[in-house]
């Protein structure tokens, strides 16, 4: 491969990454953003760089990973879990002991859904590279900034815009229907549906998320 491929496959494979790690600066964003304001900053790059080097793992092993049946759905399963919680969880607050998470727990929120995530976009990236681990690793690394930036933007703006974490959550819930649509252990599920409510399942998954989460949410406000 010469120079000119070199560098077009590394542009690529960077495109590819800033593209596909929106989701992950979601999560980080909303699991930092109950952190007091000192520990913001830290849950942001342990975040970013747990997000870089499990898609660096993953890659290396996605296709024998993807061809597991029914390991996407329980991936996504886990992924409905983790953005229900960051639902139920959120507050307006972020005084005092009960309104902040610890960074532990923040950390390995962000671990958690950065690895089930990071299983179906890798793909992608492994069908760029075309085996040069080297150029694949790189063009990864390259989209730290981006991840680190995003989520401290997308962190700043649910401060100023609570309400846009139903936002987060909802596209969370709908990547985790997603996930679940393309499981080779459902693949007889998939050929029973029209594609036209294919295209729907995701968008009801997303509904179905916020509304229960609003729901669980009112009851706890009650009873408080």
């Amino acid at each position: 491969m010469g120079t000119v491929e070199n560098l077009l496959v590394f542009l690529e494979i960077v495109i590819i990454n800033l593209l596909l790690s929106g989701d992950n600066a979601i999560v980080i964003a909303m699991a930092g953003r109950r952190l007091p304001a000192a520990q913001r900053r830290r849950a942001v790059w342990w975040g970013a760089a747990a997000a870089v080097v499990l898609r660096c793992v993953l890659t290396l092993g996605a296709v024998a990973l993807l061809h597991i049946p029914f390991l996407q759905t329980a991936g996504a399963l886990l992924l409905f879990v983790i953005a229900y919680q960051l639902l139920v969880d959120n507050r307006h607050e972020t005084e005092g002991p009960q309104a902040a998470s610890t960074l532990a727990g923040a950390v390995w929120t962000i671990v958690v859904a950065d690895f089930v995530m990071s299983l179906d976009n890798v793909l992608a990236v492994a069908a760029v590279a075309d085996g040069d681990t080297a150029m694949l690793i790189i063009g990864i690394v390259m989209s730290i900034p981006i991840i680190i930036w995003g989520s401290s933007f997308i962190m700043r703006l649910l401060d100023r815009l609570p309400g846009l974490v139903y936002v987060g959550g909802g596209l969370l819930g709908y990547t985790a229907a997603e996930m679940m649509l393309k499981d080779p252990g459902l693949g007889g599920f998939r050929h029973s549906l029209t594609p036209e409510l294919e295209k729907l399942l995701p968008i009801f998954a997303l509904c179905a998320l916020i509304l229960f989460a609003l729901f669980v949410r009112s009851r706890k406000s009650r009873r408080s």
